[in-house]
């Protein structure tokens, strides 16, 4: 079917009900099967817009602090240069992650899904850091452009000892590492600052609304610099919501969302709060209004070249029970205010990614545009509710199923049908 065709048919249907059970399946009141094939086949050539929230982090830190060793643990397939050298990774190395959750299956086994489609994160390996990056010290500021992109920042922070493993600055020193990093991320923000608060001198507003955000990011750039000099990160600095959206376009470095990973030896992964440099970093981040969690690079390494009923018992016999990878996703998840739900049917069963506080209308949106323009209602049970009824048919029969309007706020782990027009 021609492009051309298929909007045509599309447009035909303006006034139709459409019920979303999977992301490949729709059934339309009054057609008939052959048309759900055709649209199924046809959508991605009609439906442009994005089908499902991207969440990229950013993982960096100083040369031989166990950042790509972990990135290459963490990334199925990864293909980072992990050495024992500064600067081996010179282009950003990215990997797409699924996120681990064990909801996923029971699920698809009430159901009786094809397939599962789990939710993703991309990490993005990003080159090491040295003091005086951004004025050209080792890679220089090339990194930075590759940091802008992400929506937060890992930051690996050494905190093990291994004389096998020279640091770059020849002792493990956990604040100095972070303070390293984080004058870097400053010192670009106070130059792209600088600059813009120059442009802004020199611009004229046209309108009231025009001068009226002009002014808006005068005052919050002027509080954000004097942050910056003070060694705060932006994200420090309260921000009203106008603010905010104008001083979006910057894509600050020090206002991204940042989480300390701190990379310890395995002997140290079951009590951590015995290691001083865990405990250092976990000052540091509560100071600096961030995230951490524990991880040990070398753990996750071993435990790729393990069989997956092997992997459990190896991080038992290390007295954990859950792999550094499911740490750092549920820790971005919290920072981010991120949030799950799922669609569920015969087709298949995913998990999808929301913010917390989305309504019923924009968490239909995160799978196509057009279910939050045209929505009607969502068809919503808990997943406690759809596991103990057993279907989603005895959730209906019970009662558990609930017919939500545009103002319902998706809670986690909803399943949900989406009724709307096109």
């Amino acid at each position: 079917m021609a492009r051309a065709a298929c909007t045509s048919v599309v447009t035909a249907l303006t006034s139709k009900s459409l019920l979303f059970r999977t992301h490949h399946q729709f059934l339309f009141s009054g057609t008939n099967s052959k048309f759900v094939g055709v649209l199924t086949l046809e959508k991605k050539r009609c439906f442009s817009s994005k089908v499902s929230m991207s969440l990229k982090a950013g993982i960096v830190g100083l040369p031989n602090v166990g950042k790509s060793t972990l990135f290459n643990a963490v990334v199925e397939n990864g293909k980072a240069q992990a050495a024992n050298f500064p600067f081996c990774t010179i282009e950003p190395n990215v990997g797409i992650v699924a996120v681990p959750d064990s909801r996923l299956q029971v699920l698809s086994k009430l159901s009786s899904s094809q397939k599962i489609v789990p939710a993703s994160i991309e990490f993005v390996d990003i080159a090491g850091l040295v003091k005086g990056a951004s004025q050209g010290e080792g890679l220089g500021n090339k990194f930075l452009s590759h940091i802008r992109e992400v929506d937060s920042i890992l930051q690996v922070v050494r905190c093990f000892e291994d004389d096998d493993i020279i640091h770059v600055n020849n002792k493990v020193d956990p604040k100095s590492d972070i303070d390293v990093i984080n004058l870097e991320l400053i010192f670009c923000d106070l130059d792209q600052i600088g600059k813009r608060i120059e442009r802004l001198k020199k611009g004229k507003a046209k309108d009231s609304q025009s001068k009226n955000k002009e002014e808006a990011e005068k005052s919050a750039l002027a509080r954000i610099e004097e942050a910056l000099l003070e060694g705060k990160p932006a994200r420090s600095v309260a921000l009203n919501d106008l603010e905010t959206e104008v001083v979006k376009h910057l894509c600050l470095l020090t206002m991204k969302p940042m989480i300390y990973v701190a990379n310890v030896a395995e002997t140290d992964l079951a009590e951590p709060e015995k290691n001083t440099f865990v405990q250092e970093v976990k000052g540091l981040s509560s100071d600096l209004q961030s995230g951490h969690v524990v991880v040990s690079a070398q753990v996750e390494s071993e435990l790729t070249e393990l069989p997956l009923e092997e992997r459990i018992e190896y991080l038992n016999s290390l007295g954990v029970s859950e792999s550094g990878l499911g740490n750092l996703i549920r820790a971005t998840y919290s920072l981010l205010g991120l949030q799950t739900y799922f669609t569920s049917g015969e087709k298949e069963t995913r998990a999808w990614t929301i913010h917390a506080g989305m309504t019923a209308p924009q968490a239909a949106g995160v799978i196509h545009s057009d279910f939050e323009k045209g929505f009607i209602r969502a068809e919503t049970v808990a997943y406690d509710d759809f596991v103990s009824a057993g279907s989603l048919a005895a959730a209906r029969e019970k009662g558990l199923l609930r017919s939500e309007g545009k103002e319902y706020i998706v809670k986690e782990g909803d399943v949900m049908l989406f009724r709307f027009n096109v």
